[in-house]
């Protein structure tokens, strides 16, 4: 799996730098997928060249959403086989959506990048729609990072152990607002998988505190793999949210501000984030004043199978 993701990385622009440890980690904390009967490899000559996933979740107040990915090597391409799996996967997505009974709607998706070609044609050649993107975006240098204050009456510690399920929780309920909200996608499994991980970095994070309250963070982490393999230095800024009590009060600015000088202090010379381009707050425009920029576009795509369609509109709240 390391090898396909690796062979594929150039073509598809994929940055990510996966190794055998990071996919085991992943595969030990997989929720509403079940590899033994949700995954399917290709071969050629006994050699791995690709493989594919299902798994679903289900959207607060919307659809249940059965979602796949194929991942083929160049080479292999334009031969059928990658159509072939993503096939298999729309019928075993369709044999699970059959026994839920319990959700509002249903509907197959996929991501894709926008260079991902091969991939975005057959999405297409199968039905799928793209309804939804994201944008990820940088900043190319750290300098000139304003010095912002933090809105009266509240303040940023270090973060203690004893902090994270707290801090966990609040990013939750600010996720609560935006578009595709998912408790699956905010599930235990998730958190222990990220604290397990190298990017679990709370020494980095911005943690806002009215008192005993969460009131905003910035999530802040260095990919040191990513980083050697491109021979950069980036910081990423994410997890930015600042819950409904605390909001348009300037807190997520500030703490970007402060995100972008502890990543100068880390030695970074850039930063990185992603963003979704129809968030009702203006988490892009506010990005765009902060000096990112966008590098790149990805987009959801869509099928309906059954009920509700899964629309763009946000949670009015």
């Amino acid at each position: 799996m390391a090898q396909v993701i690796a062979a594929s990385s150039e073509v598809d622009q994929d940055e990510s730098a996966q190794t055998v440890e990071d996919i085991e980690r992943e595969y030990r904390h997989l929720t509403n997928s079940d590899p033994a009967t949700d995954m399917v490899f290709a071969e050629m000559d006994g050699q791995v060249i690709g493989y594919c996933r299902v798994f679903w979740f289900q959207i607060e107040g919307g659809p249940r959403v059965y979602s796949q990915f194929v991942r083929l090597t160049p080479e292999w391409r334009g031969k059928g086989i990658r159509l072939a799996m993503l096939r298999w996967c729309e019928e075993r997505n369709r044999e699970i959506g059959a026994r839920h009974t319990d959700c509002g709607g249903q509907v197959l998706s996929a991501w894709a990048f926008e260079v991902e070609s091969d991939w975005v044609r057959l999405l297409e050649i199968e039905g799928f729609a793209p309804i939804r993107h994201n944008f990820a975006m940088v900043r190319d240098n750290l300098d000139d990072v304003p010095d912002l204050p933090l809105p009266e009456g509240l303040e940023v510690r270090n973060t203690r152990s004893e902090d994270v399920q707290r801090i966990w929780e609040a990013a939750r309920e600010a996720f609560r607002d935006h578009w595709a909200y998912s408790e699956d996608e905010w599930s235990e499994e998730r958190l222990k998988e990220w604290m397990e991980s190298d990017t679990w970095q709370p020494h980095l994070w911005q943690v806002a505190w009215d008192g005993d309250e969460v009131a905003g963070m910035v999530l802040n982490f260095i990919d040191e793999k990513q980083n050697a393999k491109h021979d950069r230095r980036r910081g990423y800024t994410e997890t930015i949210c600042v819950r409904r009590p605390w909001r348009r009060r300037g807190l997520a600015r500030a703490l970007i501000a402060r995100s972008l000088q502890v990543h100068r202090a880390q030695g970074m010379t850039e930063t990185a984030l992603g963003v979704d381009t129809e968030n009702p707050s203006g988490a892009l425009q506010l990005y765009e004043t902060m000096g990112y920029r966008t590098v790149r576009r990805n987009s959801i795509y869509v099928k309906p199978v059954t009920g509700t369609a899964w629309t763009t509109e946000e949670d009015s709240g």
